[in-house]
């Protein structure tokens, strides 16, 4: 399910993110264009893959995994609209 008034971009990701995990640290990259022509590339050479780096309070006490799970529940929203591969590094 897409929706043309949706945007699937890496500064769309990073405010939400600000907003819902309250990163000290963020970066969040399109590397759609290294992958043109993968599986999921929508032609567009954005939007489909993401690299995250983030540092968050949120994630104290937390594994890894529950870390990264945390970054893909708020992510979830951009996943459902085409986002087809998110790289998540936390610090």
């Amino acid at each position: 399910m897409t929706d043309a008034s949706f945007a699937v971009t890496a500064q769309a990701m990073q405010s939400h993110l600000q907003q819902t995990l309250v990163p000290t640290s963020l970066e969040v990259l399109d590397e759609s264009w290294k992958h043109e022509g993968h599986a999921g590339a929508n032609g567009t050479g954005f939007g489909t893959h993401f690299r995250v780096r983030i540092a968050s309070p949120a994630f104290d006490g937390k594994s890894r995994v529950a870390r990264h799970r945390l970054v893909y529940d708020a992510l979830q929203i951009f996943i459902d609209h085409g986002a087809h591969a998110i790289a998540i590094e936390t610090l």
